[in-house]
């Protein structure tokens, strides 16, 4: 899976990706025929926002219904990887361990996010955990009925080939941001990614959490913070902060600004 997403650029399981995971899934859906897009499931965002109607088409037809209740296990590190997972509804957190045992967040996931993109070419070990934070509806593709599908259809093939190219190159670019840019506008794109559109958005993690997101000590985010505290574009309490002036944000997440 693929769970690197920084913003405003990173990418959803009733078993999980080895099958072994607790949660309900509902068998699949139909295709949706010639129907617009917005009438399928499967989001046309993300890896699949490149994706042809007929590609879209054919995996809609092959996914199925998960749900998950919060706190609920999607899968955990080192489980098998063998499907690509939609959002539908819900927030899904990755995360892993260290060595002392100590849990890292990677990156929280909304609806429309897709991961696990990689499963469909090349199963494998999860690389993180994926936890419900709320209840959650999401679409499952396992990579099984996409390869038997495409063996019938195999000009799909050459649809999903291409967005598979497209990935990595926004991939390596949220890797080159990661290495080259400053701290401070890796944090204010990672705010932005982290929360919605709107007025007064609340993000429940600790300074250390955010820190681990964007690669940077404690220090050195809690200083950043504290500046843009000054300048009212953030508040922050106990657990937290809430975004005031998201408008500004944008303003820093640029890197010829911030």
């Amino acid at each position: 899976m693929s769970p690197l997403r920084p913003a405003p650029g990173a990418l959803p399981r009733s078993g999980n990706a080895s099958g072994n995971a607790s949660g309900r899934t509902t068998g699949s859906t139909s295709g949706a025929g010639n129907a617009p897009r917005r009438k399928w499931l499967l989001p046309d965002r993300g890896f699949l926002s490149g994706a042809s109607d007929r590609l879209l088409e054919m995996l809609d037809s092959q996914a199925s219904e998960v749900l998950l209740q919060t706190g609920e296990e999607l899968f955990e590190q080192g489980d098998e990887g063998d499907a690509l997972y939609a959002i539908v509804s819900g927030a899904v957190e990755f995360s892993t361990l260290s060595s002392a045992g100590r849990k890292l967040s990677l990156d929280i996931m909304r609806p429309g996010a897709v991961f696990g993109e990689i499963a469909l070419f090349d199963p494998g070990p999860r690389t993180a955990t994926a936890t419900a934070l709320e209840p959650s509806r999401l679409r499952r593709l396992r990579s099984g009925d996409v390869v038997a599908k495409l063996q019938h259809h195999p000009a799909l093939a050459g649809d999903l080939l291409r967005l598979a190219g497209q990935r990595m190159r926004w991939m390596n670019t949220q890797y080159s941001e990661q290495v080259f840019l400053p701290m401070p506008v890796r944090l204010a794109r990672k705010l932005l990614y982290l929360t919605t559109e709107g007025e007064d958005a609340r993000l429940s993690l600790s300074q250390s959490e955010l820190a681990e997101f964007v690669g940077a000590t404690r220090e050195a985010v809690s200083k950043t913070l504290s500046q843009w505290k000054r300048s009212d574009v953030i508040d922050i309490s106990r657990g937290g902060l809430t975004i005031r002036d998201r408008a500004a944000l944008k303003l820093l997440a640029d890197p010829d600004i911030g």
